[in-house]
């Protein structure tokens, strides 16, 4: 790519009135900033997303992956994204096919929108192998890593890594948006997803679960649960699937066999759901 441009502006508070211990209190509370980006694909518009206004350049790389319009960063000529118009106006090295119909991508719980790009078919394959101990180690990382969670509340964390440490972070007050955020991270740093564990906040939907079979990841843990297309798709795809992480407990849905377990049962090792 020859040129990246990002313009950001300032973040904002929020004058508010909290009620404690039967005590009213005049406070100034920072709050998850949500902002309508569209994008722009060769002088084309592509589509309108809700988001957190931070990793833009991220957030639309990662989004143009996605949803098939890119292979690799070197597709982009320019890139150049605007905060305070709310614009990002890409250039790509070859045509691609927008459609006219104008859309936008919504940061709620009913899940994000495509432009209805086919999945490929990829089995995952794998010699992925780690411990419960390291899993709740790293959920702790990603938690402790959410800076914008830890100073509003109200958004959502996707973390990349390996058996150690995080590699790649999105937050966003959207679950999808915060993994095209890893994606478009993972893309301009030239970080490789294979064998590694993707992990969120979110709940874990279907469309979540191609984008991470889309990044050949082997797991994907989530604090919250799979939405059972999701553990279809695990089950079937070859992908770990792990829900509901909290303190010392998990739940595993899909491909067992990745996990060291401190007591090895035959279940867990030969399931492959």
């Amino acid at each position: 790519m020859d040129k990246i441009m990002v313009l950001s502006s300032e973040k904002k508070t929020s004058g508010c009135y909290r009620l404690a211990e039967g005590r009213w209190t005049e406070q100034k509370l920072s709050l998850p900033e949500e902002m309508p980006l569209t994008i722009f694909v060769n002088g084309h518009e592509l589509v309108t997303i809700l988001c957190s206004p931070s990793s833009l350049n991220f957030l639309v790389i990662g989004y143009l992956f996605s949803e098939g319009l890119i292979k690799a960063v070197n597709d982009i000529d320019i890139l150049r994204v605007c905060e305070s118009s709310r614009l990002a106006d890409v250039r790509l090295k070859n045509e691609v096919t927008i459609s006219t119909e104008k859309r936008i991508l919504t940061s709620g719980c009913g899940g994000g929108m495509s432009l209805g790009t086919a999945m490929p078919k990829i089995n995952i394959c794998s010699e992925l192998k780690i411990t419960p101990a390291r899993i709740f180690d790293l959920i702790r990382k990603m938690v402790k890593s959410g800076s914008a969670y830890r100073l509003t509340g109200g958004v959502h964390t996707t973390v990349l890594c390996d058996h150690e440490q995080i590699l790649a972070m999105g937050e966003d007050i959207g679950r999808h948006n915060t993994l095209d955020k890893v994606i478009g991270n993972c893309m301009m740093c030239e970080i490789n997803p294979k064998d590694k564990i993707l992990m969120t906040t979110g709940r874990i939907a279907s469309e979540i679960l191609k984008k991470a079979v889309m990044l050949e990841v082997p797991m994907v843990v989530s604090l919250s649960s799979p939405t059972d297309e999701a553990v279809n798709l695990a089950r079937s795809l070859g992908v770990t699937l792990i829900g509901y992480v909290r303190g010392q407990n998990m739940t595993v849905y899909a491909n067992g066999q990745r996990l060291e377990a401190c007591q090895k049962t035959e279940i867990l090792c030969a399931s492959k759901g």
